[in-house]
């Protein structure tokens, strides 16, 4: 067996919970390989809205193992909080979810960090969700971290409070207030629950997995253009977002990656600072924003909007090897007089057609017009049922790319998913 991928082509926000939701009961297994709790993933179904930040998305899914990878950075006390919001729903969490003994810990102080880095750089700022990311993966890269497996050692709130003064002393040299007194309580509260969750060896249990015949999906959070080496850097996260992080982030080997199911809108957004082409600033922006519900699930800030940018996509699809397209929204785009495409960019030096160096404002999307189409996509429960206009957008897209689009979202609930 091979490991199957599920990733998002854009700045995130694609609709990743949505579809490995609708995916997992034909797997055995779900699991988390990269970022933490600055993920959102919003999942809809009989009525109900979850929004899961490092839970895998297959945790309503009773038969299915769902693991977090220790390619991601946790946070005890944001964990906890989402632990009990899920078993308020009825579930035993502890039957099916299971966590790396690698994956790394999110500190209090790595939270103040965070909010101190991103005060300091002004006009300058990144645009970070504030939850102790950069600083979390940092420790990692500079071999400071705590891991999960750490909790279950005699000396680990020694090695706790040794990071902690690190950190300190960093923080001395901001013009920065703060009192960490009453989420650390909290903090070593979500310690003591992950102590009641299995505690796994990564990549034995997946080896183990793939030998035994079992089905695994990795879930990706963010998107390829916030990669911390593919993406608009500096404007980027700080994980590998991309299939090579399942590697990493799982602890299995290159060989072991079978299909790539790659998510984009039917049009294209971004939240935070950072370039973006095809970002719209007039009332078509604003009414793809509204009607698309356009708001980050983690942090509730309002999404930039844009037309869907295809140098971008092929970019994308190209760095990650996808093999199956996942196109979600495209009922947002009914209605309009016409839709726009950015075929290629209009740079300094002429127009190119891939993805530059560096994006910034001296760079445009040079726009192709389509066929809108008016017909209420939700109603459509087959492919036969697409508008002609809505089916020229789909061809267009797997023409441009040469991958095929294999699922179509059509609303926010599970039911609303069409397999082409």
């Amino acid at each position: 067996m091979k490991v199957d991928v599920l990733l998002g082509l854009q700045w995130g926000d694609e609709g990743k919970g949505k579809i490995v939701d609708v995916l997992s009961p034909s797997y055995d297994i779900i699991a988390r390989f990269q970022g933490g709790p600055n993920a959102g993933h919003t999942l809809i179904f009989n009525g109900k809205k979850t929004v899961l930040h490092l839970i895998p998305s297959g945790i309503f899914r009773e038969n299915t193992i769902n693991v977090i990878g220790e390619g991601v950075v946790l946070d005890p006390v944001i964990f906890k909080e989402e632990v009990h919001n899920i078993e308020k729903q009825g579930l035993n969490l502890k039957k099916n979810l299971y966590i790396a003994e690698k994956t790394n810990l999110i500190l209090p102080t790595h939270r103040i960090l965070d909010a101190a880095d991103e005060q300091d750089l002004g006009i300058s700022k990144i645009g970070s969700t504030g939850k102790g990311i950069g600083p979390a993966y940092s420790d990692k890269t500079s071999r400071n971290a705590l891991r999960v497996g750490d909790i279950l050692l005699p000396d680990f709130v020694d090695k706790y409070r040794i990071l902690k003064e690190k950190h300190l002393k960093r923080l001395r040299i901001y013009k920065f207030d703060f009192d960490i007194r009453e989420y650390e309580e909290k903090w070593f509260d979500g310690i003591e629950l992950i102590k009641e969750f299995k505690i796994i060896n990564g990549p034995k249990f997946f080896n183990d997995a793939l030998a035994q015949g079992k089905k695994i999906l990795a879930e990706g959070a963010q998107g390829t253009l916030l990669d911390i080496n593919s993406g608009t850097y500096p404007f980027v996260t700080s994980s590998t977002v991309t299939t090579a992080g399942v590697c990493t982030g799982l602890g299995i080997s290159p060989h072991n990656i079978g299909e790539v199911f790659g998510i984009f809108k039917a049009y294209t957004t971004r939240v935070g600072s950072g370039p973006f082409p095809t970002e719209l600033f007039d009332e078509t922006g604003k009414k793809i924003q509204e009607i698309g519900s356009e708001y980050g699930a983690t942090t509730g800030r309002p999404r930039r909007c844009g037309w869907l940018d295809m140098v971008a996509l092929k970019y994308a699809i190209q760095i990650n090897g996808v093999t199956q397209l996942i196109m979600t929204k495209p009922d947002v785009l009914q209605g309009f007089d016409a839709i726009k495409v950015s075929e290629k960019y209009q740079t300094p030096l002429g127009i190119i057609d891939y993805f530059p160096y560096e994006l910034n404002d001296k760079i445009s999307p040079v726009l192709k017009t389509l066929s809108s189409w008016k017909t209420d996509l939700k109603a459509a429960k087959t492919r036969s049922e697409f508008p002609l206009e809505f089916s020229n957008y789909i061809r267009y897209i797997e023409d441009g790319t040469g991958i095929p689009v294999k699922l179509v979202s059509t609303g926010p609930d599970r039911e609303q998913t069409i397999a082409l």
